[in-house]
């Protein structure tokens, strides 16, 4: 038998640490219950929406932001090694700029719209917490909607259009008069609200607990 959807609606933002290693503890839970209900919308939520469009330098904005080397320096260890029990890659000190990510996030929703938006989502992450791209860069946006099968130079057009920028920042201007105040957030069944990088035992739990309320 067939379980009805359950839709699981993720606000996050791909320069966003904990997003990352949020999505991979999802998909390690996933993974494990390929059965789950799960029909995942990601959504727009930008960490800093008043960053210059060009971005800035990332290590001196982090310094300024923190207190200092020694202060980001310890920061960038602890995330190294969240992200190794989390299984995945994560080089902090790579990314060179702290993009504005309003252009990242038109890409995430016209992913959805194209079907490949989970793909993008992953992509983008990687391509600027493993990879150290600038994801702030239209040619580089451009460049990862073609690697996951988007016409890459449709989407270069569309990215130097204002198309869909005001859609974008009222939805994430909703998301925090809604409550959302940090990412990642994930909204279950439009009603249950779990934040942060939770492990994969937790997400195990819920798939478990809603597979048993679908039966009674």
């Amino acid at each position: 038998m067939t379980r009805p959807a359950v839709r699981l609606d993720i606000f996050s933002d791909p320069v966003c640490p904990w997003c990352y290693v949020g999505k991979a503890n999802l998909d390690r839970a996933l993974a494990d219950h390929p059965d789950h209900p799960f029909q995942i919308q990601w959504h727009p939520f930008q960490l800093n929406p008043d960053m210059p469009p060009e971005g800035v330098p990332k290590r001196a904005y982090l310094e300024q932001k923190f207190g200092g080397k020694a202060r980001v320096d310890a920061v960038h260890e602890r995330l190294r090694e969240v992200a190794r029990a989390a299984g995945v890659e994560m080089d902090p000190d790579k990314p060179q700029r702290m993009p504005n990510t309003l252009n990242a996030h038109r890409l995430v929703h016209w992913a959805g719209i194209e079907g490949v938006q989970q793909a993008v989502v992953d992509a983008l992450m990687r391509a600027y917490w493993v990879e150290g791209r600038d994801i702030g860069d239209l040619e580089t946006l451009a460049a990862i909607a073609g690697e996951q099968g988007m016409d890459a130079e449709a989407t270069l057009r569309l990215l130097t259009s204002d198309a869909d920028a005001e859609d974008i920042a009222a939805r994430d201007a909703d998301a925090r008069a809604k409550g959302v105040t940090a990412v990642p957030t994930f909204l279950i069944a439009q009603h249950y609200v779990v934040s942060g990088a939770q492990p994969p035992e937790l997400w195990g739990q819920v798939i478990k607990e809603l597979a048993g309320s679908q039966q009674q």
